[in-house]
């Protein structure tokens, strides 16, 4: 039987939106001659009854398809906003744009008020992941992160060099408000010196330390070998460092950000003069066009979620594990949100063996 599916994207925008959408329409369309929707900006487009038609030839510019290197959403999305408190009204709108199905790509937060609403609705849900914070449980990857690991290398590999000419420390403030997946990844592959993030507490002497050996030699006496330079990158959920205990910390912290904050404290708290400089990174790492990796990943994500469609399994959010896409219950995704770094993990360790200071040993 023909369905006609919904699909729409919620929460922050990321790299790789268009390309999940692109591969559920060719699917839909090309495979089961299904009529395919977009909802435009998420529960939004439901609560004031709206559609956009997707088809395979609406994006076709003289051979050159548009939607594997745009990023952020051509259906708009939303991360704010009460949408359960219009929880009466958009499930009326859902009824009345007629779905058989609806193919929901958000992050933890995202998938968990859609999935409230499916549940209330009696919806035909199928979810994918997608966040830059890859905290999404069950899933290796989620769509955008790889993109935004990229796009925060190429940052640090620009910083670096200034960092070396100038002798100075850099201190690179990246997204992750409970998670540190973009600081530790990012860290490792850009070669940073410091990555503290929101799961493992660190001392600010402790850096002190780290940061004139680097300079100095364990010995303190540099034979010419050692570097004058460094990069710190800081999760924006790292909170304040061990040795703070008064609220001047936490008030700093929530005026200034994280960077500024490690910033000064290892100013102060150094036995030389230390030159630092500040970058935050901010939206800039939710932008850019896809990496392949993000690209492959959306497309069997898109592909897979119409395949789970035509065999009626709803009520399944698709995680990419072991090279191959999986599904689990949407419920237990949530349960299990949001997914964290492990402190006692293979990539702390690697961090760890390559001399990289990443916090301190519980």
């Amino acid at each position: 039987m023909k369905k006609r599916i919904g699909i729409l994207t919620s929460g922050g925008d990321c790299p790789g939106l268009n390309c999940v959408i692109r591969a559920v329409v060719s699917h839909a369309i090309q495979t089961y001659d299904w009529e395919v929707v977009g909802i435009p900006y998420a529960t939004q487009g439901l609560l004031e009854r709206k559609t956009v038609p997707l088809g395979i030839h609406s994006w076709n510019l003289h051979g050159i398809d548009p939607l594997l290197n745009m990023g952020g959403t051509i259906l708009g999305t939303i991360n704010q906003g009460d949408t359960l408190a219009h929880a009466d009204e958009i499930l009326s709108g859902y009824e009345a744009i007629a779905l058989d199905a609806l193919i929901a790509i958000g992050g933890d937060g995202s998938l968990n008020i859609i999935h409230q609403l499916a549940v209330l609705g009696n919806w035909h849900l199928v979810a994918i992941p997608k966040t830059i914070d890859n905290d999404v449980a069950f899933t290796e990857r989620s769509i955008g992160f790889d993109t935004a690991v990229n796009t925060i290398v190429d940052a640090i590999n620009r910083l670096t060099f200034t960092a070396a000419s100038h002798d100075r420390v850099m201190i690179i403030e990246v997204m992750g408000r409970t998670a540190g997946h973009l600081a530790l990844y990012s860290g490792i592959a850009g070669g940073a010196d410091v990555i503290l993030i929101p799961e493992v507490p660190y001392s600010i002497q402790s850096i002190c330390n780290h940061l004139g050996e680097l300079r100095h030699g364990r010995d303190g006496q540099s034979d010419g070998w050692y570097r004058k330079f460094a990069i710190i990158v800081v999760s924006e959920g790292v909170s304040v460092s061990a040795e703070d205990t008064d609220g001047a910390a936490s008030c700093m912290i929530d005026k200034c950000g994280k960077g500024k904050y490690i910033a000064e404290k290892i100013a102060n708290g150094s036995n030389y003069l230390i030159d630092t400089r500040v970058s935050v990174l901010g939206h800039i790492q939710r932008g850019g066009i896809p990496s392949a990796l993000d690209r492959l990943t959306a497309t069997m994500f898109g592909k897979v979620a119409v395949d789970l469609i035509a065999q009626e399994q709803y009520d399944r959010m698709l995680a990419w594990q072991n090279g191959k896409v999986v599904t689990f219950p949407i419920e237990d995704v949530i349960n299990h949100n949001p997914s964290l770094v492990d402190p006692h993990g293979d990539l702390i360790r690697t961090a760890q063996c390559l001399g990289i200071y990443t916090g301190e040993e519980f």
